[in-house]
């Protein structure tokens, strides 16, 4: 994506990077999806739901899940999404970056951040998958040494768009 431009070709099929990523928003905007309360739907069938922030602790409460009890401080992501038919909770972290700045260690956090969720989930069976969400600003050189970390610790990222099929989700 180009500073100030549109999306590419894969605008239709995955969760684009626009700098303020909202999963709503954009499942809305996809053929056949719904969004209604957090709660996903795809030709009318409930296929997930969505968390942001705080609204995931609401989750938690309705798994009565005590998350004081498993971690010692409250994570909050930018955007996850419960996808039921994978079982899976996927958390996805937006990062853009125009000049070098503090996103560059908060790359280096994705295996602990990961292992948290998933002591969360771990009492309701819930898998987990992290995600970045990267601008393309990441793609520099410097950054070959944590985006190849990034994957050796099982988490996952993405520039400028996620395939709606790495989430478990229908493409339309």
């Amino acid at each position: 994506m180009i500073f100030g431009g549109k999306g590419g070709g894969n605008t239709k099929t995955g969760l684009v990077f626009e700098g303020t990523t909202d999963l709503s928003e954009f499942l809305n905007s996809q053929k056949g999806y719904k969004v209604e309360d957090g709660n996903v739907y795809f030709n009318d069938e409930l296929v997930g739901r969505i968390f942001k922030k705080y609204g995931f602790y609401k989750f938690l409460d309705e798994l009565n899940i005590e998350w004081k009890s498993l971690i010692s401080k409250r994570l909050l992501p930018d955007d996850s999404i419960f996808v039921i038919i994978a079982n899976t909770l996927f958390i996805i972290e937006c990062k853009f970056q125009q000049v070098a700045g503090s996103v560059d260690e908060k790359l280096q956090t994705c295996d602990f951040k990961r292992k948290q969720y998933q002591k969360l989930l771990a009492p309701a069976n819930i898998e987990v998958e992290y995600i970045y969400l990267l601008s393309d600003w990441f793609r520099k050189p410097e950054y070959k040494d944590v985006l190849d970390y990034i994957h050796s610790v099982h988490c996952y990222y993405f520039f400028e768009y996620i395939p709606l099929v790495k989430l478990g989700l229908p493409v339309p």
